[in-house]
């Protein structure tokens, strides 16, 4: 059985980074950011299997207004899949341990990893947001390969 093409998604208030990652070798596909409401369109079209969400996750700190809007893209995300309740929530603290084996990674070092993984050239075209939804792509691909 072949692990599965998926779709993930770094939420935010207004844009989205995400990318789809193949399901043959786990290479990035196709990656980018769009606006909130052309995103709820593309994961409402997609054809991947899987769809892969960062989720916020609360450390005591008081929040403000963009992670609840935040929080409230990615319920609409989730409602947008096919079958929401397949929908895989992965906590950013998840990202940095599979990539960086540390709690304490800051995002330059799951970047390094990602290089490190791909390369320049498998990465080509990722930037902004987009990166944070190919850490989450590649966590959830690796589960999901070492579960078969």
């Amino acid at each position: 059985m072949s692990t599965p093409a998926l779709i993930a998604i770094d939420p935010g208030t207004a844009q989205s980074g995400w990318c789809q990652l193949q399901s043959i070798n786990g290479k990035v596909h196709s990656s980018g950011v769009l606006p909130n409401d052309e995103m709820l369109r593309e994961i409402h079209h997609s054809a991947c299997d899987v769809l892969a969400i960062e989720m916020v996750a609360s450390y005591g700190m008081p929040v403000g207004r963009e992670v609840f809007e935040t929080v409230r893209w990615i319920g609409r995300f989730q409602q947008a899949w096919r079958d929401p309740e397949t929908v895989i929530l992965v906590y950013r603290q998840a990202v940095k341990l599979h990539l960086c084996k540390s709690a304490r990674a800051k995002d330059s070092n799951i970047r390094q990893a990602l290089l490190d993984r791909f390369g320049r050239t498998g990465t080509k075209g990722v930037t902004g947001h987009a990166w944070a939804a190919l850490a989450v792509a590649v966590t959830v691909y690796d589960n999901i390969k070492g579960e078969q």
